[in-house]
Order: structure tokens, then sequence, then C-alpha cells
């Protein structure tokens, strides 16, 4: 890499509805405007990311374009001085990867009130392998605890249990002193879920058994949910009095076919989860906790890292379901 230059992903539309990704190096003048230049050491990635890649409408709007809604790095400059050159930041949602620049390149260039400081206790690398999945599943569990859900309420179901969110999920869940249940529909992965932290592993497909009825037997205290549509649905019908299910992801669909009744005869809540726009505040708050009291031991059993040469296969795996956990690229090996 020469002085000016860097490796990055470089998504293009070669013809309509066409798309080819390719390392290329690049400029940092080419980088958008925004007070603060960061020198990416670690992104991750994430199903958004990979949509991005692919051209998948709804995320990027035009292209060329490099995807990375994730990044973690140590400060250049920063015209606002927020930051000081030599600081370690966090960055997670926002606009970046989507229409801005993003964390598949060794720099990014972006308003300094996306990044967060990075919290004692969390390595870069460690930050990104949490990245935007690991913050949301923190935000659910932050959200499921402040609504007044306490460990020792009853059991806790994770959906999508051996995916980004899931996986840490169930770790994070674990860690707080709640009873886990991990749903998945491998369940060949019961002993990776139970490493983590699950008290039991359960056939996703079950989650649905009398489901066509209005209710179901109550059986959740909580949920955290990236599936949404039917086990959505169903998950509210089975949520004991008073629970709180979190929903932050659509692998599943977005549709949401439920009737009133939980919400009027048992009090159930639905919390939606949104990690792209979260206020600084409870968005510090989590990245803290993440770094603290919820940070596994083996937070290293989640991830499998690739360099940026190697993320194409890990983009089409993503988008086929074949990967667990977290996938963490090092743009230091670029």
């Amino acid at each position: 890499m020469s002085l000016g230059t860097f490796s990055a992903m470089v998504v293009s539309e070669t013809s309509p509805k066409n798309f080819e990704r390719r390392i290329v190096e690049r400029s940092i003048d080419d980088l958008p405007p925004g007070e603060l230049l960061l020198r990416v050491h670690y992104s991750s990635l994430n199903y958004k990311d990979a949509l991005s890649a692919s051209g998948r409408p709804g995320v990027t709007k035009n292209y060329p374009h490099t995807p990375g809604i994730d990044a973690a790095g140590v400060v250049v400059e920063d015209a606002s001085g927020r930051f000081k050159p030599g600081d370690e930041v966090i960055v997670t949602g926002f606009d970046l990867g989507m229409n801005t620049a993003g964390g598949f390149g060794q720099y990014i260039r972006i308003p300094a009130a996306w990044g967060v400081p990075l919290p004692d206790g969390l390595s870069l690398r460690e930050s990104m392998i949490y990245g935007t999945a690991g913050f949301t599943a923190g935000l659910s569990v932050h959200r499921l605890a402040a609504a007044g859900v306490a460990p020792g309420a009853g059991d806790i179901l994770v959906t999508g249990a051996t995916g980004g969110v899931g996986s840490i999920a169930v770790g994070v869940l674990a860690r707080a002193g709640y009873r886990v249940v991990a749903a998945t529909g491998k369940l060949s992965e019961g002993e990776y879920l139970r490493g983590l932290g699950a008290t039991e592993v359960a056939d996703r497909q079950s989650l649905l058994d009398g489901a066509e009825r209005p209710m179901m037997k109550e059986r959740w205290a909580g949920a955290v949910d990236v599936v949404g549509g039917n086990t959505l649905a169903a998950i509210l019908k089975s949520t004991c009095y008073g629970g709180v299910v979190t929903c932050c992801g659509l692998v599943g669909a977005p549709d949401l076919p439920v009737n009133v009744f939980p919400f009027i005869l048992r009090g159930v809540s639905l919390l939606g989860i949104d990690s792209v726009q979260c206020p600084a505040q409870p968005r510090l708050q989590v990245w803290q906790q993440l770094a603290g009291v919820w940070k596994s031991p083996r937070l290293e059993d989640t991830v499998t890292e690739f360099s940026l040469q190697e993320l194409d296969p890990a983009i089409k795996g993503i988008l086929a379901g074949e990967l667990r956990g977290r996938t963490l690229v090092n743009l230091q090996q670029s």
C-alpha cells in the first residue's frame, strides 16, 4: 500500500442487475466528506453486507460501492476534535457500508458522531467479533432488562441461535443470569449452543406446534427474535403474562400474521430493536456492558476470520445460510 492509497472491496454494476466484486486500490482523497478519518483494522460480515456486496435492492442505492456496516480502527484525524489521533474507535450502523463507503476498505471517512470510543476491556478485534450483530444482541438484552424481565423470571427464547445475533444473544443472556432456550434448525449444533450458555436447545419447527390457534400455552418469559413472520407470531402467542419479546430481524419473513390477543389478554410487549440509528448514550452503555459483565470468555469460539481477499466465499455462504456465528474481516492482512 503506497501513501494515500489503500485496499478496498469495490462492488460495481457491470450491466443492469449484474454485479462484480473486486479488491482494488483506492485513494483516501476519494472517500466521502466527514470529520473523522479512521484506519480500519477489523470489520465483520453481516447479512446486510452480503446483500450490498451482491447488488440486492434495498441496501445500497448507488454503485460502485464499498460495503461493510462495521469498522473498528485507529483515528488518523478528526476535524471535530471529539477524538485525537491514535484513539481506538468502533463504528457500527448509521449509513456506514450502505451508501457511505464502509469497513471493507482499510480507511473510512465519516461524521465523528458515528464513532464510539473503544471501551476498556475490549480490543478492536473483539469489538468486531461482536460488530452490529453483537451490538444488536446486547441492545435486545438491555431492552428486555429495562422492561422488567429479570433473571429467574422464566425461560428466555432465542431464535436463529446459531447465527450472528442469536449466538451472541445466547452468550450474553447466560452471562446475565437468564435461563436460555436456543431455537435452531441445525440441531447438530446443540453442543456448540450449550457451550455458549444455552440450557436447552429446541427445534425451530417445534415453536410452531399449535400456532394455528388464537393463543398457545404460556412458555416464554421473554424472547429475542431474529426470524419474524410465523415464528414471531407463534412466540407472541406463547409468551407468558407480562412477558417481553424483542424483534430485530426478518430472516423468515417481514410480515407478522398475529391477532391482538397476546397483547390484550396477557399484556405481552413487543419491542422493536434498531441498531442503526440508536442514540449515543444507550449505544455506549451497551458497548460498555459487552466489554464488561456480558463479555464471554468463549468469544473466540463464535468467530471465523477472513482477510479481505478471502471474503468472497463467505459472502456467498452467509446468503445461503451456511455460516455459523460471526465472521471477522482482518483488514491488516490486506
